[in-house]
């Protein structure tokens, strides 16, 4: 995606486009007519297809119909029923037309045909047009997926991101981690200092934490009101506590002044942790329900601190 390159104002960087075919040669047309302008992956059959679409995230799946094993109806149908590849644009290849197979692909979700033989020309108008289409819709869900006031995700986001990272982390085995973090006693800053002021300390403390949780699959999103949350997927409780206790420190060290804090000169946060291994047949909101009282803990024992813990599976 070139959603974040296209929102900072950086210059663009190449869309990505996915060959499937099952014939190399086909492949290597497709291949040679874009290569200048996208970066391009291959597969050579529909398994393949769905895995790679998981990994790199392509902008466009230029997709053959007839192919062995998943044919091209098949492999579609799977990459709009996965959370995870729904967005991708696909456009089919097909080597003949075909009313009821055309009425059926766009039923399934695909954007638009392409016959063979390719004509150049028509091939790369088609994906110009249907890159530029994408990356609108992909500005449009990310500004829609935007806290307004702090730049991190919202809470929609989030309930978006959480059901895929627990499956991608039951399939694997791999731990997950909840950080649920509440700015302490932000209505006493607000009360001292005003809104704006308030406003502008949610802003420095949503980039702090965003700062201090890097990793490019995390989340960090704003829960409610002075509430965040950070999705961390493969992280052990050890590695959460220390993610989340960098965040505490990270806020006390911005040094914001609080002088009707009971606690502190300073704005501080407080933080609950909660991990799991998930399984298929739990809900997900154990863990934040989980991380919502280790949060009430570390608040009812002075604030500014973390405590954490293990979801057990027979919880």
């Amino acid at each position: 995606m070139f959603i974040d390159e296209y929102i900072s104002g950086a210059e663009p960087v190449r869309g990505k486009i996915l060959l499937v075919d099952d014939q190399v040669v086909n492949i290597k047309i497709l291949h040679q007519l874009l290569q200048a302008d996208y970066d391009i992956y291959m597969a050579r059959d529909g398994h393949q297809a769905i895995d790679m679409s998981k990994k790199v995230k392509p902008d466009i799946v230029l997709l053959d119909i007839e192919m062995p094993m998943l044919n091209g109806f098949d492999v579609c149908a799977h990459l709009k029923n996965d959370p995870e590849t729904e967005d991708v644009a696909v456009i089919f290849v097909s080597g003949h037309f075909d009313e009821d197979k055309e009425v059926k692909g766009f039923q399934l979700g695909a954007v638009d045909f392409i016959h063979k033989p390719i004509n150049p020309v028509i091939t790369k108008a088609r994906i110009k047009n249907q890159i530029k289409l994408k990356l609108n819709s992909d500005l449009l869900r990310a500004i829609a997926l935007l806290d307004g006031l702090t730049g991190v995700a919202n809470r929609r986001k989030f309930e978006q991101v959480l059901p895929v990272s627990w499956l991608q982390c039951a399939r694997e085995k791999q731990p997950l981690t909840i950080i649920l973090l509440d700015i302490d006693f932000f209505k006493h800053f607000n009360d001292t200092y005003g809104h704006t002021e308030g406003d502008i300390c949610l802003r420095a403390v949503a980039q702090k934490i965003q700062d201090t949780v890097n990793r490019p699959y995390d989340l960090v999103a704003r829960f409610g009101g002075e509430e965040f949350i950070c999705v961390l997927p493969n992280t052990d409780l050890i590695g959460g506590t220390y993610v989340a206790q960098q965040i505490v420190d990270s806020i006390v060290s911005l040094k914001i002044a609080h002088k009707n804090s009971p606690i502190s000169d300073f704005v501080t946060i407080s933080a609950g942790v909660s991990t799991i291994v998930p399984m298929f047949d739990m809900p997900n909101k154990i863990l934040v329900e989980t991380a919502d009282k280790q949060l009430y803990l570390a608040k009812d024992r002075g604030r500014n601190r973390v405590l954490g813990c293990l979801v057990e599976e027979n919880t």
